[in-house]
Protein backbone atom coordinates (compact mmCIF):
# COMPACT_ATOMS: atom_id res chain seq x y z
CA UNK A 1 0.00 0.00 0.00
CA UNK A 2 1.10 3.62 -0.44
CA UNK A 3 2.82 5.45 2.41
CA UNK A 4 1.68 8.85 3.68
CA UNK A 5 3.71 11.06 6.01
CA UNK A 6 1.66 13.62 7.96
CA UNK A 7 3.06 16.39 10.14
CA UNK A 8 1.32 17.61 13.29
CA UNK A 9 -0.53 14.40 14.21
CA UNK A 10 -0.87 14.86 17.96
CA UNK A 11 -4.34 16.42 17.60
CA UNK A 12 -6.84 18.06 15.28
CA UNK A 13 -6.61 17.76 11.51
CA UNK A 14 -3.39 15.74 11.49
CA UNK A 15 -4.69 13.17 13.96
CA UNK A 16 -7.97 12.75 12.10
CA UNK A 17 -6.13 12.38 8.80
CA UNK A 18 -3.82 9.71 10.20
CA UNK A 19 -6.82 7.75 11.48
CA UNK A 20 -8.65 8.00 8.14
CA UNK A 21 -5.74 6.75 6.06
CA UNK A 22 -5.11 3.89 8.51
CA UNK A 23 -8.78 2.88 8.29
CA UNK A 24 -8.51 2.84 4.49
CA UNK A 25 -5.50 0.57 4.40
CA UNK A 26 -2.57 2.92 3.88
CA UNK A 27 0.79 2.79 5.59
CA UNK A 28 0.93 5.88 7.79
CA UNK A 29 3.91 7.77 9.19
CA UNK A 30 2.41 10.05 11.83
CA UNK A 31 4.82 12.68 13.08
CA UNK A 32 4.66 14.73 16.27
CA UNK A 33 7.02 16.98 18.18
CA UNK A 34 6.49 14.73 21.21
CA UNK A 35 5.38 11.27 20.08
CA UNK A 36 2.30 9.97 21.85
CA UNK A 37 1.25 6.50 20.66
CA UNK A 38 -1.90 6.58 22.78
CA UNK A 39 -3.73 8.98 20.44
CA UNK A 40 -3.78 6.53 17.52
CA UNK A 41 -4.94 2.90 17.27
CA UNK A 42 -2.22 0.28 17.26
CA UNK A 43 -1.46 -0.98 13.78
CA UNK A 44 1.33 -2.75 11.92
CA UNK A 45 0.84 -0.11 9.23
CA UNK A 46 1.50 2.81 11.61
CA UNK A 47 4.80 4.40 12.52
CA UNK A 48 4.99 7.35 14.89
CA UNK A 49 8.10 9.50 14.51
CA UNK A 50 9.41 12.52 16.38
CA UNK A 51 9.55 15.59 14.15
CA UNK A 52 10.09 19.27 14.79
CA UNK A 53 9.66 21.02 11.45
CA UNK A 54 11.63 24.03 12.71
CA UNK A 55 14.73 21.86 13.19
CA UNK A 56 16.56 20.74 10.04
CA UNK A 57 18.28 17.88 11.85
CA UNK A 58 14.93 16.59 13.09
CA UNK A 59 13.52 16.78 9.56
CA UNK A 60 16.47 14.86 8.10
CA UNK A 61 16.17 12.10 10.71
CA UNK A 62 12.42 11.71 10.27
CA UNK A 63 12.54 11.63 6.47
CA UNK A 64 15.37 9.09 6.53
CA UNK A 65 13.46 6.90 8.99
CA UNK A 66 10.26 7.15 6.95
CA UNK A 67 11.84 5.76 3.78
CA UNK A 68 9.79 5.94 0.60
CA UNK A 69 7.00 8.53 0.93
CA UNK A 70 4.20 8.54 -1.63
CA UNK A 71 2.20 11.41 -0.11
CA UNK A 72 3.50 14.24 2.07
CA UNK A 73 0.95 16.20 4.11
CA UNK A 74 2.23 19.43 5.62
CA UNK A 75 -0.30 20.06 8.36
CA UNK A 76 1.75 21.24 11.36
CA UNK A 77 1.31 24.88 12.28
CA UNK A 78 -0.10 27.32 14.81
CA UNK A 79 -2.00 30.60 14.98
CA UNK A 80 -1.56 33.85 16.85
CA UNK A 81 -4.47 36.30 17.30
CA UNK A 82 -2.96 39.75 17.46
CA UNK A 83 -3.36 43.04 15.60
CA UNK A 84 -0.50 43.47 13.16
CA UNK A 85 0.81 46.53 15.05
CA UNK A 86 1.00 44.66 18.35
CA UNK A 87 2.32 41.29 17.19
CA UNK A 88 5.51 40.54 19.11
CA UNK A 89 8.65 40.10 16.97
CA UNK A 90 9.26 36.66 18.44
CA UNK A 91 5.71 35.65 17.46
CA UNK A 92 6.24 36.87 13.90
CA UNK A 93 9.45 34.84 13.75
CA UNK A 94 7.78 31.72 15.15
CA UNK A 95 4.78 31.94 12.82
CA UNK A 96 6.88 32.11 9.69
CA UNK A 97 9.45 29.61 10.98
CA UNK A 98 6.77 27.00 11.60
CA UNK A 99 3.99 27.70 9.13
CA UNK A 100 6.06 28.82 6.16
CA UNK A 101 9.72 27.85 6.46
CA UNK A 102 8.97 24.54 8.18
CA UNK A 103 6.56 23.56 5.41
CA UNK A 104 9.10 24.55 2.76
CA UNK A 105 11.84 22.58 4.54
CA UNK A 106 9.69 19.44 4.54
CA UNK A 107 9.02 19.82 0.83
CA UNK A 108 12.70 20.28 0.07
CA UNK A 109 13.51 17.16 2.13
CA UNK A 110 10.92 14.90 0.46
CA UNK A 111 10.58 16.23 -3.10
CA UNK A 112 13.92 14.79 -4.35
CA UNK A 113 12.79 11.19 -3.83
CA UNK A 114 9.44 11.89 -5.49
CA UNK A 115 11.16 13.57 -8.43
CA UNK A 116 13.53 10.60 -8.79
CA UNK A 117 10.56 8.20 -8.94
CA UNK A 118 8.50 10.57 -11.11
CA UNK A 119 5.62 10.00 -8.69
CA UNK A 120 4.23 11.52 -5.52
CA UNK A 121 1.77 13.97 -4.02
CA UNK A 122 2.49 17.01 -1.84
CA UNK A 123 -0.45 18.44 0.12
CA UNK A 124 -0.11 21.68 2.04
CA UNK A 125 -2.79 22.55 4.59
CA UNK A 126 -3.26 26.32 4.83
CA UNK A 127 -6.46 28.24 5.68
CA UNK A 128 -9.37 30.10 4.13
CA UNK A 129 -8.32 33.17 6.13
CA UNK A 130 -5.98 33.64 3.15
CA UNK A 131 -8.83 34.25 0.69
CA UNK A 132 -10.16 37.51 2.15
CA UNK A 133 -8.89 40.28 4.46
CA UNK A 134 -9.46 39.62 8.15
CA UNK A 135 -8.43 41.52 11.28
CA UNK A 136 -6.47 40.05 14.21
CA UNK A 137 -4.90 37.22 12.19
CA UNK A 138 -2.87 39.33 9.78
CA UNK A 139 0.56 37.84 10.42
CA UNK A 140 -0.78 34.28 10.69
CA UNK A 141 -2.66 34.92 7.45
CA UNK A 142 0.53 36.13 5.80
CA UNK A 143 2.44 33.01 6.88
CA UNK A 144 -0.21 30.78 5.30
CA UNK A 145 -0.64 32.95 2.20
CA UNK A 146 3.07 32.53 1.55
CA UNK A 147 2.55 28.76 1.50
CA UNK A 148 -0.27 29.20 -1.01
CA UNK A 149 2.03 31.28 -3.21
CA UNK A 150 4.98 28.90 -3.31
CA UNK A 151 2.62 25.92 -3.64
CA UNK A 152 1.20 27.44 -6.83
CA UNK A 153 4.69 27.76 -8.29
CA UNK A 154 5.71 24.33 -7.01
CA UNK A 155 2.71 22.74 -8.72
CA UNK A 156 3.83 24.12 -12.08
CA UNK A 157 7.45 23.05 -11.51
CA UNK A 158 6.61 19.51 -10.38
CA UNK A 159 3.80 18.65 -12.80
CA UNK A 160 6.14 17.66 -15.68
CA UNK A 161 8.06 15.51 -13.18
CA UNK A 162 5.07 13.38 -12.20
CA UNK A 163 4.48 14.98 -8.80
CA UNK A 164 1.12 16.54 -7.92
CA UNK A 165 0.76 19.50 -5.53
CA UNK A 166 -2.44 20.51 -3.73
CA UNK A 167 -3.51 23.13 -1.19
CA UNK A 168 -6.20 22.15 1.32
CA UNK A 169 -7.91 25.17 2.86
CA UNK A 170 -9.92 24.53 6.05
CA UNK A 171 -12.34 27.04 7.55
CA UNK A 172 -13.03 27.84 11.19
CA UNK A 173 -12.90 24.77 13.42
CA UNK A 174 -13.92 25.39 17.06
CA UNK A 175 -13.27 21.74 17.98
CA UNK A 176 -9.54 21.80 17.23
CA UNK A 177 -6.71 22.97 19.48
CA UNK A 178 -6.17 26.12 17.40
CA UNK A 179 -7.60 28.37 20.11
CA UNK A 180 -5.57 26.92 22.97
CA UNK A 181 -2.33 27.02 21.00
CA UNK A 182 -3.01 30.57 19.85
CA UNK A 183 -4.04 31.99 23.23
CA UNK A 184 -0.49 32.52 24.60
CA UNK A 185 0.22 34.81 21.64
CA UNK A 186 -2.88 36.98 22.13
CA UNK A 187 -2.05 40.67 22.29
CA UNK A 188 -4.18 43.82 22.65
CA UNK A 189 -6.88 42.90 25.17
CA UNK A 190 -5.62 45.68 27.45
CA UNK A 191 -5.53 48.23 24.63
CA UNK A 192 -8.61 50.47 24.52
CA UNK A 193 -8.43 50.78 20.74
CA UNK A 194 -8.00 47.09 19.92
CA UNK A 195 -9.85 45.36 22.80
CA UNK A 196 -13.35 45.55 21.21
CA UNK A 197 -12.02 44.06 17.97
CA UNK A 198 -10.30 41.23 19.83
CA UNK A 199 -13.34 40.51 21.97
CA UNK A 200 -15.49 40.18 18.86
CA UNK A 201 -12.88 37.98 17.21
CA UNK A 202 -12.78 35.60 20.20
CA UNK A 203 -16.59 35.47 20.26
CA UNK A 204 -16.66 34.60 16.57
CA UNK A 205 -14.04 31.87 16.97
CA UNK A 206 -15.95 30.26 19.85
CA UNK A 207 -19.34 30.53 18.14
CA UNK A 208 -20.63 27.10 17.16
CA UNK A 209 -23.56 28.46 15.15
CA UNK A 210 -23.49 28.50 11.38
CA UNK A 211 -21.25 26.52 9.06
CA UNK A 212 -17.85 25.45 10.43
CA UNK A 213 -15.09 23.03 9.54
CA UNK A 214 -14.81 19.69 11.33
CA UNK A 215 -11.62 17.65 11.46
CA UNK A 216 -13.13 14.84 9.32
CA UNK A 217 -13.85 17.44 6.61
CA UNK A 218 -10.14 18.18 6.38
CA UNK A 219 -9.19 14.50 6.43
CA UNK A 220 -11.60 13.81 3.56
CA UNK A 221 -10.23 16.76 1.57
CA UNK A 222 -6.70 15.40 2.04
CA UNK A 223 -7.90 11.94 0.96
CA UNK A 224 -9.39 13.49 -2.18
CA UNK A 225 -6.12 15.27 -2.95
CA UNK A 226 -4.05 12.14 -2.32
CA UNK A 227 -6.14 9.69 -4.31
CA UNK A 228 -7.71 11.66 -7.16
CA UNK A 229 -5.32 12.63 -9.97
CA UNK A 230 -7.97 15.07 -11.23
CA UNK A 231 -8.25 16.93 -7.91
CA UNK A 232 -7.87 20.72 -8.26
CA UNK A 233 -4.93 22.67 -6.93
CA UNK A 234 -7.06 24.26 -4.18
CA UNK A 235 -9.52 22.16 -2.19
CA UNK A 236 -11.93 23.65 0.35
CA UNK A 237 -12.31 21.66 3.58
CA UNK A 238 -15.50 22.40 5.50
CA UNK A 239 -18.87 24.01 4.77
CA UNK A 240 -17.68 27.50 5.67
CA UNK A 241 -14.50 27.03 3.64
CA UNK A 242 -16.57 26.15 0.60
CA UNK A 243 -18.64 29.33 1.03
CA UNK A 244 -15.63 31.59 1.49
CA UNK A 245 -13.80 30.17 -1.51
CA UNK A 246 -16.92 30.45 -3.69
CA UNK A 247 -17.28 34.08 -2.64
CA UNK A 248 -13.62 34.65 -3.55
CA UNK A 249 -14.16 33.03 -6.94
CA UNK A 250 -11.75 30.18 -6.19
Amino acid sequence: MPTILITGCSSGFGLETAKLFLERGWDVVATMRTPNPDVLPQSERLRILALDITDQNSISKAVAAAGEIDVLVNNAGFGAPSPVELTAPETVQALFQTNTIGTLAMIQAVAPQMRARRAGVIINVTSTVTVKPMPVVGVYRASKAAVNAFSESLAIEMQPLGVRVHIVLPGRSPETGFGSSARPHLRGMDDTDYAPLLQQFIKNVQDDKGPVTHAPDVAEAIWHAATNPSAPLRIAAGADAELWMAEAGL
